[in-house]
C-alpha cells in the first residue's frame, strides 16, 4: 500500500538565511498514528506547515494521499485536517456556526448529522450556541479539533495538541484520537509530552535541528535503543564493586549501599543468573532488587543529545 504521505529531499531556507529544515525524506503510512518528537526550534511546525500548504518549501516534493501539494493543492489540503496550537479567529462566532462555516470552505455539502456526532464525540454539544469568545482553553482546544474534522479529512494534523490542557482533557483526547484511527484517519502529532507519543503513537520519528534523526517502529526503538537495569540494594555498604566484578557492567552508589547492572534488551542472555552467582561467591549478600526499562524520553534525550555531540 503507497504511504499517505510522500515526503522526498524537503527544504525550507527563511529570508534571514536559516535553514529551518534540511532534506527531511519521510513517508507515512495509511492509517498510523506518527508522533514527531523534537526539541523547539527543532522543524516540527516548519514540517507540519509545508504539508498543509501553510509554508512554501524551498525545494523538494510532498504528496498528500497522492496529491502534489503544490500542482493539485485543492485536492491535497481537502484530504488534510490542521489542528494548530492556537485558535486564532472566529472569536465571536458560536461553535456550530463555526464548525458549519470550516466545511463549507472544502466544498462539503451540509452534513449536520455528521457535525453533531463530531460535537458530542468532543464533548461539546452543549455548548454548540456558545461563543467561542465565552470558552474556557480546553474547549477551545476541543473548538480546534472539530474544525480540522469538519470536511471528514483522512489525514489529522496535531500539532501540540495537549499543550496547556488539563489531565482529563488530554486523556479524552488520547480516546478520541484512537477512535479516529479505528475509523482510518491518519494522524500525525507533534509533541513535547513523552508519554503522549509512548501511550498513542505507532511510529515515531525524531528531528533535530532541521533534520530527520531516526524513524522507526516505537516498540522496535525502545527494544533497540533501551536499557535494562537491575538495582540491588545491598546488605552492607561496599567501599568499592570487587576486583573479580570489575569487568562487569555494574555501578556502585556514591553512598556503597546499592549496586545497578546495566544490560542488552536484545541479548539472548540477561548474565543475571550468572552475575548473582559470582555476588554470592564473593560474599556480597542484597536485601532487594528491582528492575526498571528505559522510557521512551531518556531514549529522546539520549538521541538528541548524540546528535549535538556529533554537530559539534
Amino acid at each position: 500500500m503507497p504511504p499517505v504521505i510522500s515526503i522526498r529531499a524537503l527544504t525550507k531556507t527563511y529570508a534571514s538565511g536559516f535553514q529551518a529544515l534540511k532534506g527531511v525524506d519521510l513517508d507515512i503510512r495509511r492509517g498510523e498514528i506518527f508522533a514527531l518528537l523534537g526539541p523547539n526550534g527543532a522543524g516540527k511546525t516548519t514540517l507540519i506547515s509545508i504539508v498543509c500548504g501553510i509554508v512554501n518549501a524551498s525545494s523538494g516534493t510532498v504528496l498528500a494521499d497522492g496529491h502534489d501539494i503544490v500542482r493539485d493543492y485543492r485536492a491535497a489540503r481537502a484530504k488534510i485536517g490542521l489542528v494548530p496550537q492556537e485558535l486564532s479567529t472566529d472569536a465571536f462566532e458560536s461553535v456550530w456556526a463555526t464548525v458549519r462555516f470550516s466545511r463549507g470552505l472544502f466544498g462539503k455539502a451540509p452534513d449536520d448529522a455528521y457535525l453533531e456526532q463530531v460535537l458530542r464525540d468532543l464533548s461539546l454539544w452543549d455548548k454548540r450556541d456558545s461563543k467561542i469568545l465565552a470558552l474556557s482553553g480546553g474547549m477551545k482546544r476541543r473548538v480546534l479539533i472539530a474544525k480540522a474534522l469538519s470536511h471528514e479529512p483522512t489525514i489529522l494534523f496535531l500539532d501540540e495538541p495537549t499543550a496547556g490542557v488539563d489531565v482529563e482533557l488530554r486523556h479524552d483526547m488520547w480516546q478520541m484520537v484512537h477512535r479516529l484511527r479505528e475509523r482510518g484517519v491518519t494522524i500525525i502529532l507533534t509533541t513535547h509530552y513523552i508519554e503522549e507519543a509512548e501511550e498513542m503513537a505507532d511510529r515515531i520519528g525524531v528531528i533535530n535541528k532541521g533534520e530527520l534523526v531516526l524513524v522507526e517502529d516505537k516498540a522496535e526503538l525502545m527494544r533497540k535503543l533501551g536499557k535494562k537495569q537491575l538495582v540491588l540494594t545491598l546488605q552492607a555498604p561496599l567501599q568499592a564493586v570487587p576486583a573479580a566484578l570489575q569487568s562487569l557492567p555494574l555501578e556502585l552508589s556514591a553512598d556503597g549501599t546499592s549496586l545497578t547492572y546495566t544490560y542488552d534488551v536484545q541479548g539472548e542472555r540477561t548474565g543475571i543468573a550468572t552475575l548473582l552467582r559470582q555476588l554470592a561467591d564473593h560474599g556480597v549478600d542484597f536485601k532487594d532488587l528491582h528492575s526498571s526499562e528505559s522510557s521512551l524520553e531518556e531514549i529522546f534525550v539520549g538521541l538528541v543529545r548524540s546528535a549535538r555531540e556529533e554537530a559539534a
